[in-house]
């Protein structure tokens, strides 16, 4: 496999990653904005707590505009609260919630499996586990925050600890 191969392989786990997140209960056309914008989103909050819009716009390289519309989507589910900065009022500050909200127990209850079988091609259970069980392979030892006794833990939709889709 060559960078290039890795890259569009990395595109297609995307792909297959957002087809699996289950829909909104009060659906998805309710929601501006992509899936993976808002799991971009969520990601760097879960890593980089009491974050104002523009720290996360520069880490993130997405326009204030989509973070900004990442974090109402996210506030809404209970997946993030945001804070008013005390050095600068005028600023709100955005960190995970401290519970997990329904939007993200519902997105962590749902596997990947009926995507990855679309994705394959295939209805043969045995073809999909043997996949699944490669990428939990590579989860393991790819993700930083991932121990390697953790079972699939999933984050989705914009949410390491994060929100709607």
């Amino acid at each position: 496999m060559n960078g290039v191969e890795l890259f569009l392989l990395g595109r297609a786990l995307m792909k297959i990653g957002e087809d699996a997140l289950p829909e909104p209960t009060d659906g998805a056309a309710k929601y501006a904005g992509s899936a993976r914008m808002v799991l971009i989103v969520a990601s760097d909050i879960a890593g980089h707590p009491e974050s104002a819009v523009g720290e996360i716009a520069a880490r993130t390289g997405l326009p204030q505009s989509q973070v900004s519309t990442a974090i109402a989507r996210l506030k809404e589910a209970g997946s993030v609260i945001t804070t008013t900065d005390p050095a600068d009022r005028r600023r709100a500050l955005v960190s995970q919630a401290p519970d997990a909200s329904d939007r993200l127990a519902q997105v962590r209850a749902t596997t990947i499996e009926p995507a990855l079988a679309s994705a394959l091609g295939t209805d043969d259970p045995a073809r999909v586990a043997e996949v699944s069980q490669a990428l939990e392979q590579l989860a393991r030892d790819l993700l930083p925050n991932r121990s390697n006794s953790q079972p699939s833990a999933g984050p989705a939709d914009g949410q390491s600890s994060a929100g709607p889709r």
